[in-house]
């Protein structure tokens, strides 16, 4: 019989979350490049502002040191790498990072790798931390560009029904994306989540679906386009990947 005596790895991480539990320890919520989001156990201290205990706090990009047993893994070490300290100093900037934290934790599953997300969520740090307003713009880019990553994007550039490349008017979750015109007067909307699509919607839903998240550096959505397509953005997590209901959602929708 061959014995399993665990292993030690090194990666980078950012705390999605973490939950106390007895005798001083920790479950660490991870999102690590190379493993994809793990849980992990740590008796490390997380008081003072050392570089380790900077490290086991959210919003937090760090080194982890873990060992990985049989069936679950701990945090020997930690050191910090960027703290991303100014998001806990506005309450807006605090809630709209907090809520895609959430929106992460929800959609990876265990242990599978997803490194473009996790650069993505670096860019979205620093992005949030530059930034003093128009906060909702980054959240909606990235929830739109973290649907492509996860195979799950709406169709923007042909009628869902019918196929035609035409006279897009409206926008069905249940469909899979958009609707011209004919098929949405024709199709059954019932318990569908359904909008109908006015003035740039599409066109900024087309952008926001390109490129990178530095791509809206310098970008603000207009508040009602911005409302508009969280709201959508919104009913196709819960349609589509069965994610509602977050605690961090901050935004009236």
């Amino acid at each position: 019989m061959v014995k399993y005596f665990g292993m030690y790895i090194d990666t980078d991480g950012i705390v999605l979350r973490q939950t106390k539990t007895v005798n001083g320890r920790r479950m660490i919520l991870l999102f690590t490049k190379q493993y994809g989001k793990i849980s992990a156990g740590t008796s490390l201290s997380e008081r003072g502002k050392n570089k380790t205990a900077l490290a086991l706090r959210p919003f937090t990009l760090g080194r982890y040191e873990l060992f990985k047993g049989r069936e679950s893994y701990s945090i020997n070490g930690a050191e910090t790498l960027n703290g991303f300290y100014s998001i806990g100093e506005d309450v807006d900037r605090f809630m709209a990072a907090s809520y895609i934290l959430e929106l992460i934790s929800e959609m990876l599953p265990e242990e599978q790798p997803a490194p473009e997300l996790f650069d993505m969520l670096i860019d979205y740090f620093e992005l949030l931390q530059a930034r003093k307003t128009a906060f909702g713009t980054l959240i909606a880019g990235f929830q739109t560009k973290a649907l492509r990553l996860a195979g799950s994007e709406p169709e923007t550039e042909r009628c869902t029904v019918c196929g035609s490349e035409k006279d897009l008017r409206a926008f069905s979750v249940r469909h899979g994306g958009t609707v011209c015109g004919k098929c949405a007067d024709e199709i059954d909307l019932h318990g569908d989540a359904f909008f109908r699509l006015a003035g740039e919607d599409l066109d900024v839903l087309r952008f926001l679906k390109k490129g990178s998240l530095r791509t809206l550096e310098q970008l603000a959505l207009k508040p009602d386009t911005e409302k508009f397509l969280r709201r959508l953005l919104k009913a196709w997590y819960a349609w589509q990947l069965g994610i509602e209901d977050l605690k961090s959602e901050w935004l009236n929708l």
